[in-house]
């Protein structure tokens, strides 16, 4: 296979994947893994669901693409859908997750503009991931993604996340909105507090901001309900959705009430969990667990030795932040791929165990 004509910006597995199937992928040498990376969290049915093959097929013999200067009747069912079961009554479909962050950030920015021209600073937090092109990037808490391609985009201010004080010492009359991941996924499966989001969207009322959630990994049922915000209690006057919008094919989204929506006008742009406690019990491989529903991650001291051995031994979980593993199960994982997952999972640290106590004896 000739990888040399293919750019060098992942750090690959040497592995190559031929076909999958619900939970279970394999590769050109027959090789089976379960799949708890769901494409990272992209394939919500898992692997070739035959509703998702089916409605490919279906469509791609009627149209594939008519671009927006005309209507179609998908388009319009989906927006509906998406409304109806939200707080929301607009929504901008995309082709992915980064520009649907990018159409977010640009209706904050219009949207401060109609109020003042001095109105366009956004707020991020540390430690978040929204993106790779440069205004997402821009809003990206993290140097190692970003250090490479500065200058980025200006009016731009990062906020502790999680921290109340910095939060509200950070706000004034010039910004125009906030963009926060109810769970950050890339930055380690970290929770934001309900207390922080509702001082956050109280903050977005005082001073005529709006309040963003980027769901993209944490939505479209990832934490249980269908969107993120319900689970917190605080709702959003804009939210990015993709991933499992589109179940593995690629769409992107961002919905918003008619507060924020009037900006915009032509032209512009479970289980598990507790089984994992009865591991870090047992094992003292964990450190901590994290998430809610089917976004977890477990805190471990290396993560990826942990990767590494999953997948010898045939199950895909991949690393979030500094030190943790996420596991991205499909939403409609069977009860005996769970299981089979846990049986890996318990095996791995039973190993990882091992090899800390071996150390401590040589030491001693």
């Amino acid at each position: 296979m000739s990888r040399e004509f293919v750019m060098n910006t992942y750090g690959r597995f040497d592995v190559v994947f031929e076909r999958g199937l619900g939970s279970r992928i394999y590769d050109d040498t027959g090789n089976e893994y379960v799949d708890f990376v769901s494409g990272v969290a992209v394939n919500c049915l898992g692997h070739s669901h035959p509703a998702i093959v089916n409605a490919l097929t279906e469509q791609s013999r009627k149209l594939i693409h008519i671009s927006n200067y005309y209507w179609n009747t998908e388009h319009t069912l989906l927006a509906e859908k998406l409304v109806e079961n939200s707080d929301h009554s607009k929504v901008f479909f995309c082709n992915s997750g980064t520009e649907a962050v990018e159409g977010a950030l640009k209706l904050a920015r219009k949207y401060g503009k109609l109020k003042s021209n001095h109105k366009n600073v956004i707020l991020y937090m540390n430690n978040s991931f929204h993106g790779r092109s440069m205004g997402a990037l821009s809003v990206t808490g993290q140097p190692k993604y970003q250090q490479d391609f500065k200058p980025l985009i200006g009016g731009v201010k990062q906020v502790e996340f999680n921290d109340m004080d910095d939060l509200i010492k950070s706000f004034d009359e010039n910004v125009c909105g906030i963009i926060i991941e109810p769970i950050q996924g890339e930055g380690g499966v970290l929770s934001a507090n309900i207390d922080f989001l509702r001082e956050a969207r109280k903050l977005c009322d005082q001073y005529d901001a709006l309040l963003i959630f980027d769901e993209i990994q944490c939505g479209i049922g990832r934490l249980g309900s269908l969107f993120a915000y319900e689970q917190f209690g605080v709702i959003p006057d804009v939210i990015t959705m993709a991933k499992a919008l589109g179940g593995g094919f690629p769409i992107g989204a961002f919905m918003s009430n008619e507060r924020a929506s009037i900006a915009l006008c032509p032209g512009d742009h479970g289980s598990t969990y507790g089984s994992l406690n009865k591991l870090k019990a047992q094992y003292g491989v964990i450190n901590e667990i994290r998430g809610i529903g089917l976004l977890l991650g477990i805190v471990v001291d290396d993560p990826k030795a942990f990767v590494n051995e999953c997948f010898n031994k045939g199950l895909l979980v991949v690393t979030a932040g500094t030190d943790v593993v996420r596991l991205l199960p499909p939403l409609n994982v069977s009860q005996a791929d769970l299981e089979a997952a846990l049986k890996i999972l318990e095996e791995v640290m039973e190993i990882m165990s091992n090899e800390v106590s071996s150390v401590v004896i040589s030491w001693t």
